[in-house]
């Protein structure tokens, strides 16, 4: 019994095999699995995760055929030479203890891909291709591919299949008139819709028998117009039961969603209530999922009776010895997940492999190995945020005496000022995490002190690693003097006061920040302070973004509740593309429409002419870089977020004295902050030295 998180690591069984816990580790696309000459990286992959303590992993998902392919040539299990290779990955993971079902994706109108095929011929706004409508018997192929495609997962070594019937893929596009237009046996009334997905399940059960894991993720919250109501929902998965499921997972939002479901800003475990309305309608184990990073929270969603499991894939890419560090009541190492997206889901969309920003070595693990050092060294970091942390605790993980000099009186670096944000305070748990690797590495380290080049350079140290980060950098514009004027680290590090109407002048990550931060009166009402790292409550965040309370009505969608600014802001870029088009790929349409709602004025095209008394004077170019129009801003203050310079004076004189030092982070490239960069770059650096 583990008194500390004794409903999470209870045992489950299932009748015919028992979970040695109640984690899942949910399906995440990798990348990996789209090339065969991968498989022994995804083997280790998962193999990590095993070991590391998960009681269930579901793979990244599989086409059960070429119509269903997220994109050409992209992961399918449809042949025996396909599941043999497969037996590298159940190997590893048998072999380290653990158990693992295969994810059966079909990505219908999703597939980016000209062969997609849906229920009726429509077109997703995530894809350029319209799916062809399927013909009853195209219907009948597809239902007879995913049950080939799970006798090929049982004959691969796989304890079990999980079936994708949410995020809007294949099964979700039938279930819902959105996008089942369909007059026959497969459309019209709910009862017709879901014949698709209690055929595929039952059929799969004869085939596979009964011992075998059959997961189906249900779509809970479709979380767009013309979704399923609630009654809806609960008839199928009472008949998905029925047809002989093991396991129901919980589903959220359909990718063309215009509200966040998993990223950073949305509060933890915001979906569990959503499961809880539905725990108690079947008699099989419910799995609830979504921004739920630790394991104290999800101690606490179990033990409330909310779930009998909870999905992780983000936090598993994190730390894989997630589950382990909880079993030994080692909680505060684990490396937690911030929801960023930048390196796992950006990466994916970008049919680039997925990774981790705070954990490069996910799904790197064959590659990125961290050895014990040959020869032990003394090492001297300078500089201690991302870049500098990262590489000051790998190299001690691998044995390095490990000196690490800050200038500031804290660690975190330009982190300091990211956790500030209003739905980004996940960054507490990043530098939480390196405060612990500190301490438990031994490393010296030295807050408060600016090391000199003569100090690094007089041979105390065998290495020297520079990551001194960035500083920001100023525009030339007339009147940049100016009292108005206000640079972002006087906002978010020194508190000056800002005014009630404003100007930010760049509309990269920082910009978007810095909006974000004002228009919530740096950090909620004056009467409901909150503490720090603290979240937006669940209730006021659905109500921002317009889900139902109750999750009732098609879709579960309610109308979005105002969000009231305390100041009026423009957003401003030269650039005459989308305003933040440099944003994450699957995060940045949620930082727009935050801005948007909060009734920012985004201004794209800017030229800055001057400031003054009067304000901010700006003309409007076109795409063609011809004036259209002048504007001048009446506002209290123009706050500059136009990037940053490298800070490398500490690197250029140790070069100048014959020192061969390391430039990382910041100090290295300073075009945007990149803390995703940063660490890999602090990462590999140690992993060399």
């Amino acid at each position: 019994m583990n008194y500390t998180y004794p409903t999470l690591l209870r045992p489950l069984d299932l009748g015919f095999t028992e979970l040695k816990n109640r984690v899942l580790m949910g399906s995440m696309h990798t990348g990996l699995e789209d090339r065969f000459w991968n498989i022994h990286k995804l083997a280790r992959y998962f193999a990590e995760r095993a070991e590391g303590g998960v009681g269930l992993m579901v793979t990244g998902g599989f086409s059960p055929n070429l119509v269903g392919q997220l994109a050409p040539l992209s992961s399918t299990m449809n042949n025996r030479a396909t599941a043999l290779l497969h037996r590298h990955v159940t190997g590893a993971v048998h072999e380290a203890g653990g158990k693992i079902c295969l994810q059966l994706l079909h990505a219908g109108r999703y597939g980016y891909q000209p062969l997609i095929v849906s229920a009726s011929a429509t077109k997703a706004p995530i894809s350029p291709f319209k799916a062809r409508a399927l013909s009853s018997r195209g219907v009948e192929r597809q239902i007879n591919d995913f049950v080939n495609a799970a006798r090929l997962a049982k004959f691969a070594g796989y304890d079990g299949v999980e079936v994708m019937g949410s995020e809007g893929y294949f099964i979700n596009q039938f279930l819902c008139e959105r996008t089942n237009h369909r007059k026959d046996k497969w459309g019209g009334p709910f009862e017709n819709r879901m014949r698709l997905p209690i055929e595929i399940v039952r059929r799969i059960r004869e085939a596979v028998g009964p011992e075998f894991i059959l997961i189906y993720r249900l779509s809970m919250l479709d979380l767009v117009e013309g979704g399923q109501t609630w009654d809806e929902i609960v008839t199928l998965g009472k008949a998905i039961e029925q047809a002989g499921a093991t396991i129901i997972n919980t589903g959220i939002g359909w990718h063309e969603a215009r509200v966040p479901t998993i990223v950073t800003s949305v509060p933890r475990a915001s979906f569990a209530d959503v499961t809880a309305k539905f725990y108690g309608e079947v008699a099989i184990p419910v799995c609830t999922t979504n921004r739920i990073n630790t394991p104290e929270k999800a101690e606490e969603i179990l033990a409330a009776g909310k779930a009998d499991m909870v999905s992780m894939a983000r936090p598993l890419l994190a730390d894989s010895e997630f589950v382990r560090k909880a079993q030994q009541g080692r909680s505060d190492e684990i490396n937690t997940c911030i929801a960023c997206n930048q390196a796992c889901l950006d990466h994916v969309f970008q049919a680039r492999r997925a990774s981790c920003l705070v954990n490069p070595r996910a799904c790197h693990e064959t590659e990125l190995v961290l050895t014990v050092a040959p020869v032990t060294k003394r090492i001297a970091v300078v500089g201690a945020g991302p870049a500098g942390l990262a590489a000051a605790t790998t190299a001690a993980r691998r044995g390095h005496r490990v000196t690490l000099f800050e200038a500031d009186n804290q660690i975190g670096g330009q982190f300091n000022y990211a956790k500030r944000i209003p739905g980004k305070e996940e960054f507490y748990e990043t530098l939480r995490y390196y405060r612990r690797q500190i301490e438990l590495l031994d490393i010296d380290l030295r807050l408060g002190v600016r090391v000199d080049a003569g100090t690094l350079a007089d041979g105390a140290f065998d290495e020297v690693v520079i990551a001194t980060g960035v500083k920001p950098r100023i525009p030339s514009i007339d009147g940049i003097d100016h009292p108005k004027v206000l640079g972002y680290l006087d906002v978010l590090r020194h508190n000056k006061p800002v005014g009630r109407t404003v100007a930010v002048i760049g509309a990269g990550g920082i910009g978007f920040d810095v909006s974000e931060f004002l228009t919530h009166d740096a950090g909620h009402h004056p009467e409901d302070k909150q503490t720090e790292g603290e979240q937006l409550s669940i209730g006021d965040w659905q109500a921002e973004w317009g889900i139902h309370p109750q999750f009732e009505g098609p879709g579960g969608l309610a109308e979005r509740r105002p969000a009231h600014s305390p100041r009026k802001l423009y957003l401003l870029q030269r650039k005459t593309g989308k305003v933040g088009g440099g944003l994450g790929k699957t995060s940045g349409w949620v930082h727009r429409a935050s801005l948007k709602h909060r009734e920012v004025e985004m201004l794209r095209g800017c030229r800055y002419e001057r400031i003054d008394d009067q304000g901010l004077h700006i003309a409007i170019l076109d795409k063609d870089g011809q004036m259209t129009g002048n504007r001048v801003l009446d506002v209290d203050n123009v706050i500059i977020c136009a990037g940053q310079e490298p800070l490398r004076e500490l690197f250029d004189q140790l070069s100048a004295s014959g020192v061969n030092a390391h430039l990382i982070g910041g100090a290295d490239v300073a075009e945007e902050l990149d803390a995703k960069r940063a660490i890999r770059q602090g990462t590999e650096i140690a992993a060399q030295l």
